[in-house]
């Protein structure tokens, strides 16, 4: 009965010194896809959880699309993703949840096409939907979560 009583007060303390735990949280040091000064940081990591801002097919620097449509689009923001984790010291493989907002949910397949080279199985689990309005008349988003391997 007292070991039962001891094992139930470990039990209790190790949840309750999980509540006191302090998020470790650090941002990427500087912007690498979007412009200095935009309103949010492209990559957080809180703890062992990677958080990426959602992309959209820019080139680099710029608050510009890349020309070409669904296909060139989703090339970049594929591209973009995985400068973006490189320069934090992660890779696609670190990724573990991906959403798709798509303007033309039709396009989907094209977007796949696109999205599956960047991948090896097992891929990380994925949503696709569609979105009217995205940002700069994008054709799509992609905003991923990964963790910390």
């Amino acid at each position: 009965m007292l070991l039962r009583s001891i094992k139930a007060a470990c039990l209790l303390l190790l949840v309750v010194s999980q509540w006191g735990h302090a998020a470790e949280i650090s941002h990427a040091p500087k912007a690498v896809v979007y412009p200095a000064g935009a309103p949010f940081t492209e990559l957080v990591v809180v703890d062992e959880t990677i958080y990426l801002a959602g992309m959209i097919g820019v080139k680099p620097g710029f608050m510009e699309l890349v020309p070409g449509g669904i296909k060139a689009e989703s090339k970049q923001v594929l591209d973009n993703i995985k400068q973006v984790l490189e320069a934090n010291g992660f890779g696609m493989a670190n990724l573990v949840k991906c959403t798709a907002m798509l303007a033309d949910i039709s396009q989907w397949s094209a977007f796949n096409a696109i999205y599956k080279t960047y991948f090896t199985s097992p891929y990380p689990a994925r949503s696709a939907l569609g979105a009217n309005g995205l940002a700069l008349g994008a054709a799509v988003e992609l905003e991923c979560i990964g963790a910390v391997k």
